[in-house]
């Protein structure tokens, strides 16, 4: 089981001033330890569970540039894009200079944006669900296009591209892996199976969690046998969705509850650190949980 390190708070002890030196902080923390996975939010506004918009948020992409100046090793992407906040051209673009510029450890996350107040706020046109999921599947398809040897134009209902030349191409191979993420089984899961390399669930603490995440593969099993598509070559993904401390009985908890959810075909889990030094969080992972998840 690899573990991940979602950063999700940017309400530092130090105030503003003090992000940079963190985040690089956290980078080279990351190699230490060997987080496998570091990602970020993509929001304009701090969310309203974690103290709304008065508080610090950064630019996503941004900030995973600076981020692979400051690591060697781990895997670089937002949990997840949202598929309003960019043209989708733009974002195959985006993700490919992030790509080259960390060696090859570039990943693409992609979901269907739901925070509507932040698009009214900035003057992002903010379209219904159904609409959205639509500009979603169109954002794989170009992504995948642009990603390939075909720089032709494309036509669909919301974009159209006259040429979709993307020079240099991703330096990983065939390309930076897309993950979507969300459960939602009828749209979702579906769009997994057609165009994803992996998904991300929402896990919570306790013995829900894996019979959520059972019954959620479950679905996306069904979708992929009725697409044609390998199951097992999808990456199975959760965040946790909990606080998880660094004492040795939650290790050991958080353990065994990994194991349950590797028997499910999951291989690696998200985990946010909490409000703090967001640095001693991730050593804390290296000293206590990795060690004890490694060989799951």
């Amino acid at each position: 089981m690899k573990i991940g390190v979602h950063l999700v708070n940017f309400t530092l002890p130090g105030g503003p001033a003090t992000i940079a030196s963190t985040l690089a902080g956290v980078g080279r923390a990351a190699d230490d330890v060997g987080v496998a996975n570091v990602s970020l939010m993509d929001h304009y506004f701090q969310l309203p569970f974690l103290g709304g918009a008065d508080e610090p948020m950064l630019e996503g992409y941004t900030s995973l540039g600076f981020l692979a100046a400051h690591n060697t090793s781990a895997e670089l992407q937002l949990l997840v894009s949202g598929v309003t906040y960019r043209h989708p051209g733009l974002l195959a673009k985006i993700v490919t200079t992030l790509d080259v510029l960390s060696c090859g450890r570039a990943a693409l996350g992609l979901g269907a944006a739901w925070y509507e107040r932040e698009h009214a706020a900035l003057g992002v046109r903010y379209p219904p669900v159904s609409e959205r999921f639509e500009r979603l599947e169109e954002t794989l398809q170009i992504v995948r296009q642009m990603w390939s040897e075909d720089d032709g134009p494309f036509a669909g209902k919301h974009y159209q591209l006259a040429e979709t030349i993307n020079l240099p191409q991703p330096l990983r191979s065939p390309h930076p892996p897309i993950m979507i993420g969300g459960g939602g089984e009828k749209k979702t899961l579906l769009l997994v199976a057609r165009y994803a390399d992996a998904c991300n669930l929402f896990t919570t603490p306790g013995p829900d969690g894996p019979a959520q995440i059972a019954a959620k593969l479950g679905v996306l099993r069904g979708h992929c046998d009725r697409e044609g598509t390998d199951y097992d070559r999808i990456r199975k993904t959760v965040t946790y969705a909990g606080g998880l401390g660094t004492s040795a009985e939650e290790a050991a908890r958080f353990a065994g509850e990994m194991a349950e959810h590797a028997t499910l075909g999951v291989t690696e889990v998200h985990l946010m650190p909490p409000a703090g030094d967001p640095v001693d969080y991730v050593r804390s992972l290296g000293e206590r949980v990795i060690p004890l998840v490694a060989d799951i």
